[in-house]
């Protein structure tokens, strides 16, 4: 079942791309988080939506907002390593590699019959409160505007 909002975030720990361990609800006091799950790196969508995550990201941040952005993939920490070296990006890709999906079944969006995550979103406040939560076809391309209103709205 996926989360909703006002649900509490599942405290999970998974490894990034540069070899680090992100805690996915901690964040720095009034720092919103979000999480965006895609099925695979390399694929057409998932490149689309991490160079718009990235560029939303960006723009956060040069407005003094305190939001990070976390790209979630059941691949492995060195697949994402690669992917962020070809695709140049700053955002956090976090690997729910091992245990396989275990971050993405916690937040409902786990694809049991392919084995990847589904493409979901979610908006976590600075408490760790889901604040907005949803997710789409992995064959559609999401518009985070909604996703972004939201996180912006939980600071």
């Amino acid at each position: 079942m996926i989360l909703r909002p006002g649900d509490r975030a599942p405290d999970l720990t998974l490894p990034d791309h540069l070899g680090s361990v992100i805690t996915l609800t901690e964040a720095a006091p009034l720092t919103a988080r979000v999480l965006a799950f895609v099925p695979f790196a390399f694929s057409p969508i998932c490149g689309d939506e991490l160079a718009a995550l990235e560029q939303w990201q960006e723009r956060m941040r040069k407005g003094s907002h305190a939001v990070d952005v976390a790209v979630v993939s059941t691949d492995s920490k060195y697949t994402l390593a690669a992917w962020a070296r070809q695709t140049r990006v700053d955002v956090t890709l976090a690997s729910d590699f091992w245990p396989h999906g275990e971050a993405a079944r916690a937040f409902g969006v786990f694809d049991e019959v392919h084995g990847v995550a589904e493409r979901g979103v979610f908006v976590i406040s600075p408490a760790g409160t889901i604040v907005s939560g949803r997710h789409v076809a992995r064959t559609e391309t999401r518009d985070f505007s909604e996703d972004f209103a939201a996180a912006l709205s939980s600071l």
